[in-house]
């Protein structure tokens, strides 16, 4: 990758302690990197850089005591496939992964509200699983992990130790940190200062930095031991026999509704995972914010999941809930250097499970930074870019929920829009990580024109698919059971598989060209088979003259 520093680099983080940092002798104690967080976002962020540059001094403060809790511990279980590349390929952490976790069958919808029956629904997933994959995480043993991991390579981490205050230096200054262990106060200055301390927020509150993002989603989640065994719900013989192996219990099953979805997911620790994201205004929180009020509304919306896990109810783990999910920042990397990661700094949605490839795409750009200072290079520059960046990545997804929560309950308008989802996010920003070119600008500059042009047409189309949405919902009916196999499409198959190529410079801008121009043409399509509904059965020359869409997809 250009501008990545040489061998010879580590000698200037012996410098930064005693030339540097400030202009009085520095601690012994002094740091190259704190990071306020010892989570998901920090413990990574801190692997990466130790991966990178062995002689770094890194320091991870998190308030929680280890080891923690399994299965009962954090949401944010299903990973997609740029977070699960980040964590398998450049942690090279698979082999944890294939072991302790569960790979995962890809993501699976059931237009269910208010059925008992699972086989008379229509199910929008994959028969059998696509070539790039990702895994179902029990967050608890994987932080176990990544902390013991973190210690074995001469990380600092201080589990049980609260952050006090912190002070930011100026250009010239160190910054320093002030914890407390037990009874016992701390204090050290450090480079670089990185908060990772999710929904605490430090910096941000400290620094006024909250934004509102206006997307309003709600919460509710809860663990039971033991597993939800989606396979069972149907006796029909046709309906198992959709699925090789016939495992559907293995995906991120999403039960939906007008205005709501409801997450499955079984963790490898024995559990499984149940949450509620719902649109605050169509469905309050008061109406489900304990365990008793959560099923008594699935009850009403989803009877055949509360028939479930009714034998489970004395197994439930926890119960927890968050008003406002959603939520924006107005910085996140700073020429100061600070920086935020994970959920310290924005926050899109569960829905596609986009928190591990958020973390994967800052820790990748506050890696670059570090480096760049530590090689001696004019990086500060590089701070604003890569923010520019950072957020172009997150309105775009954040387009993909806000104003959308009423397709959930619109099986002739959600398959087309999750298509279509998958296939900007395969074709444009998987490639862009898959490629380690996040950060390449020569390469993402001669792309400039293509990248807005296929920004500005998902935006379009996410406009278009919630005015289709309404649109349906005047003429809504029974939809008729169906499966809309995604591993049927061979083009779409091709783009996740793709994702692995190797790829050269060259490569890299011919592939993303192509991918955009696969976008115009599924944009055309499916607006083509809006345009002409209510029709009945459209000649199939006359809809998909690419072929990008089937008839089942079409009605």
């Amino acid at each position: 990758m250009p501008g990545v520093p040489s061998a010879g680099a580590t000698g200037h983080i012996k410098r930064w302690a005693h030339t540097q940092m400030t202009p009085e002798a520095p601690s012994a104690d002094a740091q190259d990197v704190t990071i306020l967080g010892g989570g998901l976002a920090g413990l990574c962020l801190a692997l990466q850089l130790r991966q990178r540059h062995p002689d770094l001094r890194i320091r991870v403060l998190e308030r929680r005591q280890h080891p923690v809790p399994e299965a009962a511990f954090k949401i944010g279980e299903s990973s997609v496939e740029i977070g699960a590349e980040y964590f398998g390929q450049v942690l090279g952490l698979q082999p944890h992964l294939d072991h302790d976790h569960i790979i995962k069958f890809g993501f699976r919808f059931f237009f269910s509200d208010q059925q008992n029956e699972i086989d008379r629904c229509v199910e929008l997933g994959a028969s059998q699983s696509l070539p790039t994959g990702s895994w179902q995480i029990d967050r608890g043993r994987f932080e176990n992990f990544l902390a013991g991991r973190a210690r074995s390579q001469g990380i600092d981490l201080r589990t049980a130790a609260s952050v006090r205050s912190w002070r930011l230096g100026d250009d010239k200054q160190a910054h320093s940190v002030t914890w407390q262990e037990g009874d016992r106060t701390e204090q050290a200055e450090t480079r670089w200062l990185v908060d990772a301390s999710g929904r605490a927020g430090l910096l941000k509150r400290q620094l006024g930095l909250a934004a509102d993002n206006g997307h309003r989603v709600n919460s509710v989640w809860f663990r039971v031991k033991g597993r939800i065994e989606i396979d069972t719900w149907s006796d029909c013989s046709e309906w198992q026999a959709r699925c090789r192996p016939p495992e559907r219990w293995r995906s991120t099953n999403h039960l939906v509704g007008d205005g709501y979805w409801v997450w499955l997911i079984p963790l490898a620790s024995g559990s499984h995972s149940v949450g509620i994201v719902c649109d605050a205004d169509k469905h309050p929180l008061e109406r489900m914010r304990s365990f008793e009020l959560a099923m008594a509304w699935l009850a009403e919306r989803q009877p055949r999941l509360v028939r479930a896990l009714e034998p489970m109810k004395e197994q439930v783990q926890d119960f927890g809930f968050l008003r406002h999910l959603s939520y924006g920042c107005k910085q996140v990397f700073s020429s100061q250097r600070w920086a935020l990661t994970g959920e310290a700094g924005a926050f899109l949605d569960p829905f596609y499970s986009p928190g591990s490839d958020f973390i994967a795409i800052a820790n990748t750009y506050i890696c670059r930074l570090i480096e760049k200072d530590l090689a001696g290079e004019p990086w500060a520059p590089y701070a604003q870019v890569y923010e520019q960046l950072f957020f172009s990545f997150y309105d775009s997804t954040l387009a993909m929920y806000k104003g959308q929560y009423h397709l959930f309950g619109r099986p002739d308008v959600l398959p087309l829009k999750v298509l279509w989802d998958y296939s900007y996010y395969w074709g444009v920003l998987g490639p862009m990580f898959f490629a380690r070119r996040l950060d390449d600008l020569p390469s993402l500059s001669r792309l400039r024109e293509d990248l807005a042009g296929a920004k500005a047409l998902n935006l379009s189309m996410q406009h278009k698919f919630a005015e289709w949405g309404h649109r349906a919902a005047a003429a809504s009916g029974t939809a008729p059971s169906a499966f809309l196999d995604q591993a049927s499409l061979p083009w779409f198959a091709e783009l996740n598989r793709a994702l692995r190529d190797p790829l050269n410079d060259s490569q890299f801008r011919a592939r993303l060209r192509d991918n955009l121009q696969r976008l115009r043409d599924l944009a055309a399509e499916i607006e083509q088979s809006f345009n002409q509904r209510p029709r009945r059965t459209p000649p199939a020359a006359s809809i998909s003259p690419n072929g990008l869409l089937p008839p089942t997809w079409r009605t």
